[in-house]
C-alpha cells in the first residue's frame, strides 16, 4: 500500500471521531469541521513520518484542538480590543468628487487605472510601477499620460484638479 492510500485510510477512519471531539471541545461544528480539516492537511503534509506514529489519530486531534484554541484566541483579543477602544466612527459617504472620479477610472482601461492607482494613491515611483507590474518605465508613463487625458476628458479640468490637490 502507498503512503496516499495509507492516509486515505487513516482519515476515513478517524474523520468522524476527530469532528466529534473537535465540535464537543469547542461547542461549534462549523469551526469543528474547520478545524480537522486543517488539521488532516498538515497530517497529510507530513504523512510519511506522522504514518509512523503509534496513534496520528492523537496528532490531529491536539492540532486541531490548538486551531480552535487559536480561533477562540483571536474572537477573544478581538471582543477585548473592542471593548477597550469601542466601535470605529463612523465615516460618511464618500463625496461628489470621489464618486466621480470612482466611475471615471473604471471606464480606463485597467493598465491605465492601475498605473493612476499607484501612482497617485499609493504615491509609488514610475519606477516602482514598472518593478511591479513587470513592464518599462516608458511604457508606465506612457499609461499615465493616457489615463491622465482620458480622466481630464471624463472628469472635466475642474473636478481633477480638485482631486489631486485634496
Amino acid at each position: 500500500m502507498d503512503a496516499d492510500e495509507g492516509f486515505e485510510q487513516f482519515y476515513r477512519a478517524t474523520r468522524h471521531r476527530v469532528i466529534t471531539v473537535l465540535f464537543a471541545l469547542g461547542g461549534d461544528l462549523g469551526e469543528a469541521q474547520d478545524a480537522a480539516q486543517e488539521a488532516y492537511v498538515r497530517a497529510w503534509q507530513r504523512w510519511q513520518r506522522l504514518g509512523e506514529y503509534d496513534d496520528p489519530e492523537a496528532w490531529v486531534r491536539m492540532v486541531g484542538h490548538r486551531l480552535l484554541q487559536n480561533r477562540w484566541r483571536k474572537i477573544r483579543n478581538g471582543m477585548t480590543a473592542y471593548r477597550r477602544h469601542g466601535p470605529a466612527a463612523a465615516v460618511g459617504p464618500p463625496s461628489e468628487n470621489t464618486v466621480a472620479l470612482v466611475a471615471a477610472l473604471r471606464q480606463l482601461p485597467m493598465e491605465q487605472r492601475e498605473a493612476i492607482v499607484l501612482h497617485h494613491l499609493t504615491d509609488l515611483s514610475v519606477a516602482d510601477i514598472a518593478l511591479q507590474t513587470s513592464v518599462p518605465v516608458g511604457t508606465v508613463k506612457a499609461r499615465l499620460a493616457r489615463g491622465r487625458t482620458a480622466l481630464g476628458r471624463l472628469l472635466g479640468a475642474t473636478v481633477l484638479e480638485e482631486v489631486n490637490h485634496a
